[in-house]
Order: structure tokens, then C-alpha cells, then sequence
């Protein structure tokens, strides 16, 4: 899909959580840490903890587990290490803090009358607590975790059950990530993305993505659409 002309026109923006609207990165790393240390296994620094979020915690604990980015550890070992890491994220949970201009963007967006959706690989039962104990949860029309359908993010599912849910054309519908699997998600959909240069994009810049606009933050959103 190319977009070169703007205002986009735009019916529902849907927003991703970690690296987006929260920043999520500390506490996930601490909780991958302290997992560790329980296992007498080495700290990592979170700077590379850092760049191994965006998938999905199952992800971040293999890779924490093993240094590498697309390593498969040993099963028996990360079935134990899993629980221990769910413990201290839970614990954690509601230490993180929206980005600046989250709160000001979010309600901007429904200022201009724009319904919001949030999507996220992050799992339901962290998503739910997490979106309500932060205060953004009655933002959003729709929130899709990593577990709400039989596919995540890279895969266009989440974009498309979004679209038909508001009853909007794709085309119409704006996403607005951190990441390479957001810009995957939304190409394979067929719908416009925006991106947020802060995330956690594996330690690559966004501006090497295939996306229609880098924004400083949320509120570079509504100068480039219109609503239809």
C-alpha cells in the first residue's frame, strides 16, 4: 500500500501498548532478571533485555534465557523459568508510565471524535490489569492482547477483526507502533501505520520501516489525517 498524500483519511486509529503507550521496557526487564538471579543464571543488562521485547513475554523469557534473539532454549528450562518470570511481572505490573504526550494525544484523538482501539502482543491477563491500574483502559472501544485471537501481530488479524469490529474499510483504519511487527501487521492488512521513534524496535530505527510517518510522539498523529 503507498500513501504519500496527507491528511490521511482515518475513522479509527488503533494504538500499540508497550513501546507506544507505556513504557513498559524497566519493569520487563527487572522481572527477567530477577528470574534469572532465581535461577543462578547471570544478570543481563536491560539494554539488551530492552532490544528482546516485542513479541510477546514467552519471547523475551527464551531469549533472556539463552542471548539470543532466535534461540530455542532447553523446554524443561523454560517451563520452570516461565512462572518465575510471571511472578515478578505481576508484582511489577503497574510500575510503568505512560510516554510523554500519551495522555495528551489520547485525548486529542477523542476530542477530534476519533473511536480508539488499542492492540497488543502483551497477553490478556497482563493487558486488562495493566490498561486499568494506569487509567487509559476507557480510552479504547476494543482491546486485542496477544491471546484474544488465534494470530498476533506480525499477522494482519488482529488489523483486520479491528476494522470489521468498528465496521470501518481497512484503508481507513490507522495503526500507530513502535515496531517491526507493527509495520508488518499493517502492511500485510493493507492499512496506514504510523510510528513513535521511542519503542522498542529490537534496537533498530523506525525510520528504516516501512511506514507512512514517523511521529515524535501522539500527538504528530492528528496533523496527518482527516476524519471520515
Amino acid at each position: 500500500m503507498s500513501i504519500n498524500k496527507f491528511p490521511l483519511p482515518v475513522s479509527v486509529i488503533v494504538i500499540d501498548l508497550d513501546g507506544t503507550l507505556l513504557h513498559t521496557a524497566p519493569e520487563l526487564a527487572e522481572s527477567a532478571n530477577r528470574m534469572l538471579r532465581d535461577m543462578d543464571r547471570p544478570a543481563v543488562s536491560q539494554d539488551l533485555l530492552m532490544s528482546y521485547i516485542g513479541n510477546g513475554i514467552h519471547w523475551l523469557v527464551k531469549r533472556a534465557l539463552t542471548g539470543d534473539m532466535h534461540a530455542e532454549p532447553d523446554a524443561v528450562l523454560f517451563d520452570k523459568a516461565l512462572p518465575v518470570f510471571e511472578k515478578h511481572y505481576t508484582e511489577l505490573l503497574l510500575d510503568s508510565k505512560p510516554f510523554p504526550n500519551v495522555i495528551k494525544g489520547l485525548d486529542a484523538m477523542k476530542a477530534a471524535g476519533f473511536r480508539l482501539g488499542c492492540i497488543t502482543n502483551k497477553v490478556g491477563r497482563y493487558t486488562e490489569p495493566l490498561l486499568k491500574g494506569i487509567g487509559l483502559a476507557h480510552y479504547f472501544d476494543i482491546v486485542l492482547a496477544g491471546d484474544s485471537l488465534p494470530e498476533k501481530k506480525p499477522h494482519p488479524m488482529p488489523l483486520l477483526h479491528s476494522a470489521k469490529f468498528f465496521g470501518v474499510p481497512i484503508e481507513q483504519l490507522l495503526l500507530v507502533g513502535d515496531s517491526l511487527s507493527d509495520a508488518q501487521a499493517a502492511r500485510a492488512a493493507g492499512c496506514p501505520i504510523f510510528c513513535v521513534p521511542y519503542g522498542y524496535n529490537h534496537g533498530e530505527p523506525v525510520e528504516t520501516l516501512n511506514v507512512d510517518a514517523v511521529i515524535p510522539d501522539l500527538m504528530g498523529v492528528l496533523p496527518l489525517i482527516r476524519r471520515v
